[in-house]
Parts: structure tokens; sequence; C-alpha cells
């Protein structure tokens, strides 16, 4: 069970990972396009925030030998680099060469168990349905993510999930209680995970009466 942050800007990460609950990044060209940086340089500086990170890149390429390349060239930088490739017929051919390279890959933008099972197959470490944009078209996230979990459970696939494309911390709860492995996630939904008004309640009692506690 592990939570990696939708973002590209160090201080958010910075934070999320002092929390002690992030172990990951989430990239892609919409959240690079934000930081006003290279990608390399988006790159180096979350892994210098902290080198045990996992950190998810993704290829622009749209043909399978530009795909290969621009993995190479990512898996060089770090071990912990795990390449999105999209579920394209390119994409999985790029996919099964660099699961045979052992690189690993994150197959990206799926919506349907087709699509997983085709991903799991050519090879890919990971699958990322996102569940975020099924619900906002009245399908069913969570359950694509049930269907997923118990067909790799079925086949005995060791591809995992990373639930994407989060709306709410319910949401989150949810997909781990699903057997998701992975939920990766805006800062701001991480946040939100950590409050109740119990919390706040509970706190607010405990400093009153403490100050009812005579000195020392």
């Amino acid at each position: 069970m592990k939570i990696f942050l939708d973002t590209a800007n160090i201080e958010e990460i910075r934070n999320g990972v002092a929390t002690g609950t992030v172990s990951g990044v989430t990239t892609n060209p919409s959240i690079i396009s934000k930081e006003n940086k290279t990608f390399r340089k988006c790159i180096d500086d979350i892994m210098a925030v902290d080198t045990e990170l996992t950190v998810l890149a993704e290829v622009i390429a749209e043909d399978k030998d530009g795909m290969i390349e621009e993995a190479l060239n990512l898996s060089r930088i770090s071990d912990n680099i795990v390449v999105k490739i999209p579920i394209t017929v390119e994409g999985l051919a790029a996919i099964k060469v660099l699961s045979r390279k052992r690189i690993q890959t994150t197959a990206t933008l799926i919506f349907s168990l087709n699509q997983a099972i085709a991903a799991s197959c050519a090879g890919a470490d990971y699958v990322a349905p996102f569940v975020g944009r099924l619900d906002d078209i009245n399908a069913d996230g969570l359950g694509l993510i049930k269907l997923i979990k118990k067909t790799f459970a079925i086949q005995n696939m060791k591809t995992r999930i990373i639930a994407a494309s989060l709306r709410s911390p319910q949401a989150v709860a949810e997909l781990f209680s699903e057997g998701c492995d992975i939920v990766t996630m805006p800062g701001k939904i991480l946040y939100a995970m950590l409050k109740h008004p119990l919390t706040n309640a509970g706190l607010k009692k405990f400093n009153e009466d403490w100050q009812k506690v005579p000195n020392e």
C-alpha cells in the first residue's frame, strides 16, 4: 500500500515526503508544463528531494522505437524511474521490448479491463487506470479496479495497479480497501485524508483541559 503524489512541484513533494506517507511521484506532460523547467530539470529536482522516491516519467513519442529510445534515456538517470507508456499498439510493442531489458514500465491511460490485460501480457510492471475520469462520465472507476485486481489474482499476474486521476479522499479509502497497490493523487487530497472534525474537536478539548493542570 503506497501513496504517490501527482505533481512536479518541489515544495509540494518535499512537504508530502516529510509527512512520511509519500513514497513516489507521478508526472505527465501536463504536470511538467506547470513548472516552467525543462523535463530533465524537473526529474532531477524531484529525485534530489529523496533518492528513494519512485518517479513515474512519461514518454512523448508515439512510435515504438521513439518510446524505447526515450525509455532507455530515462532509465539511465536512475533505477527508481518507472517509464510511463500509453496503452496503444505501439506502446504495447515498446513495453514488450523494455520488459525484456528489465526496464520498469507503467501502462497509462487505462480505461478498461481489456487494456489492463493487454498491458500485463506485454510485460508492464504497473497499469494505471484513470478512476476519476471514468467517474466523470458516469462509468464505474472503482468497479474497474475491482475487476482488474480480481483478474490479475485469478491469472496470477504480477502486474500491480496504480489508481490515478482521483477526485476525493473517499476514493483513496475505497481503492485501498479493494486491494489497490498504489494510489496517486494531488497534494490537496493527501491533506484532506488527514482531516476529521472529531480529531480537531479532540485536540481542542485536550488543550482546554491542559490549561487546568497546575504548573509545577
